[in-house]
């Protein structure tokens, strides 16, 4: 506080104790005490504690993103769970799941395949795939094109692929498999139906029945080959086995192609002409039937496969992180009621009405299902 009294005589307020100069008639401006407060000091040690616990909390979570990136789901058109394994691990089993007819090859499998590629390519730590195959194949050319990447996946990062088979991996489905390499490598369960290699061009010949309602296919072609296997079309014989001789060439080009992936494959069947015969007659075979001719390595469940990726990897399949991808459900699917797949049945049922060559184990024309 600041105190006052009158100097005797001037008739102005001084500061007590203060004598003003002689001649001053100014009064003195009165004094100021300013307290420090007691807890100031205390407030900036806080103050600083917690500017620099963020940096650290700050640094830390850089640090923590920098070394458990491969966590992060970037893409939203897929999701990688975990499967088995430990949750911390950073080498990890990747498990590509193909599931379902296969009418195109760059659907959901292939973002799989590209999934893995860029993880790779982005420092992650994938030291192998397994392949869960339950298909009973599909078209020659989604088939083929699914097969290529998944080599091109094991060749260019130089990685073990293995393969597991679910109920079913025949024609197409077993085709795929084929992107195994080496010893042990192609599981299928106890139960698995595989093998039916082979080739079909599903056609049927409903003109007669056409006919008898008075319905008439009137269609303009411009050469006698061009509605080759049309199902409305009466043709005379001549012309029927004229179609039949040249579909037949086509049959039989896919066929070659489909024997020479077995035969690079599977070098036991390679070396026996007489096996490769046997297993190329379209027959499916049971598991234990298959692992006599050679078709698959071992019977055993995905688990076991998993557990040989990581022995061919050079690491323990219980300590590593094995995952799978999923395909996220959006609000389309949520309201139809469906997965994105249903909506496209009908596009896939008039599409088959186009001749088209197929690795496919079925009774049907179509499928009712694509790969996912």
């Amino acid at each position: 506080m600041s105190s006052q009294s009158p100097q005797p005589g001037s008739g102005r307020p001084t500061v007590a104790g203060y004598v003003p100069p002689q001649g001053t008639s100014r009064p003195l401006p009165p004094r100021r005490i300013i307290l420090e407060q007691p807890m100031g000091g205390l407030r900036k040690v806080v103050l600083s504690l917690a500017i620099a616990a963020l940096v650290i909390s700050l640094m830390f979570n850089v640090g923590l993103l920098g070394a458990y990136h491969s966590y992060v789901q970037t893409d939203t058109g897929i999701e990688e769970k975990l499967h088995s394994g430990s949750a911390t691990a950073t080498d990890k089993i990747a498990i590509i799941t193909l599931k379902g007819v296969i009418m195109e090859g760059d659907g959901f499998v292939k973002k799989q395949i590209d999934r893995i590629t860029k993880d790779i390519e982005k420092g992650q730590d994938i030291k192998a795939v397994v392949v869960r195959v339950d298909s009973p194949g599909g078209t020659v050319t989604g088939s083929d094109y699914i097969y290529y990447h998944l080599k091109k996946l094991r060749t260019d990062k130089k990685i073990p692929i293995v393969v597991s088979m679910g109920s079913l991996a025949a024609s197409g489905g077993y085709y795929i498999s084929m992107c195994a390499d080496g010893q042990d490598t192609i599981y299928a369960e106890p139960a698995t139906w595989t093998g039916s290699i082979g080739v079909i061009i599903p056609h049927y010949d409903i003109s007669k029945f056409l006919a008898e309602h008075d319905i008439k296919d009137d269609s303009i072609a411009s050469g006698p080959l061009k509605q080759m296997l049309s199902p409305t079309r009466i043709v005379d014989e001549t012309q029927r086995k004229q179609e039949q001789t040249v579909v037949k060439e086509l049959v039989d080009e896919s066929f070659n192609r489909f024997k020479e992936i077995v035969a690079e494959g599977r070098p036991k069947l390679k070396e026996d002409p007489a096996l490769m015969a046997k297993a190329t007659t379209g027959q499916i075979f049971s598991a234990s039937q298959a692992q006599k001719l050679g078709l698959i390595d071992k019977i055993g469940y995905l688990d076991d496969a998993v557990e040989r990726a990581g022995k061919l990897a050079g690491i323990n399949a219980k300590q590593a992180r094995v995952v799978k991808y999923h395909q996220p459900v959006g609000l389309r699917e949520v309201f139809m009621g469906g997965s994105s797949e249903s909506a496209t049945q009908l596009g896939m049922l008039l599409d088959m009405t186009a001749p088209r060559a197929f690795y496919l184990c079925t009774w049907l024309p179509g499928a009712l299902a694509t790969a996912r």
